[in-house]
């Protein structure tokens, strides 16, 4: 019986830490439906598989578990392109499930160490910090090869650019593919930017840095 309650606790501990990360912090800021199930389903899946683990297989059972628990981060990863943020929450959804899925740690413990991921999750992905560092990837109708023209052309279309990574470059087409990070300036005249900007896509192999 004190088993079962220790399960049920530890159970309405997972399912209150992941509700908050899903509901409170994650949907709220990135709108993004699909991954709140996937959210919800693997961070269960994880504490059931776990408990179960543990109570059939001893110390077996949690070697086990923490191998699922790479498996399954190996498989989400390649299975899907995600964004970092998002990838930072996926993680924080397996720990949970992890942490909140070991029987013999104790419910005062596992509360705490869920209460600092969540913390931890909410200030680092809270809208104010850098909040005017974007990062983006741009196609320019003409071709620099000259870095101070470049930094030029891009703090005039976009902002004050941080860092750049020249992605691709097409002299017969004369355009170049640029990934930027850079400052958004606090107000941008209507009609400024004059460059074609894409949606952000995965890091093709760099042909230049600065």
């Amino acid at each position: 019986m004190d088993s079962l309650r220790h399960l049920v606790a530890h159970l309405g501990l997972d399912l209150t830490a992941i509700c908050l990360l899903t509901f409170a912090i994650y949907y709220p800021r990135h709108r993004r439906r699909d991954l709140v199930p996937a959210y919800l389903a693997l961070n269960v899946a994880l504490f059931t598989i776990v408990a179960a683990l543990a109570e059939v297989g001893g110390s077996g059972g949690m070697a086990l578990g923490f191998g699922l628990f790479g498996v399954l981060s190996i498989i989400r990863l390649r299975s899907d392109a995600v964004q970092h943020e998002e990838v930072a929450y996926y993680f924080t959804t397996l720990v949970l499930g992890l942490i909140c899925g070991l029987p013999h740690l104790g419910f005062a413990l596992a509360a705490a160490l869920s209460a600092v991921l969540l913390l931890v999750v909410y200030a680092a992905d809270h809208p104010r910090l850098f909040a005017r560092a974007r990062r983006t990837v741009i196609t320019l109708d003409t071709v620099h090869t000259d870095p101070a023209t470049l930094r030029a052309d891009l703090a005039r279309r976009l902002g004050e650019p941080l860092h750049w990574t020249v992605m691709e470059i097409d002299f017969v087409r004369d355009l170049m593919v640029v990934d930027v990070r850079y400052r958004e300036p606090e107000s941008r005249p209507v009609g400024q930017q004059t460059g074609s900007v894409e949606a952000l896509r995965p890091a093709a192999p760099a042909l230049d840095a600065v």
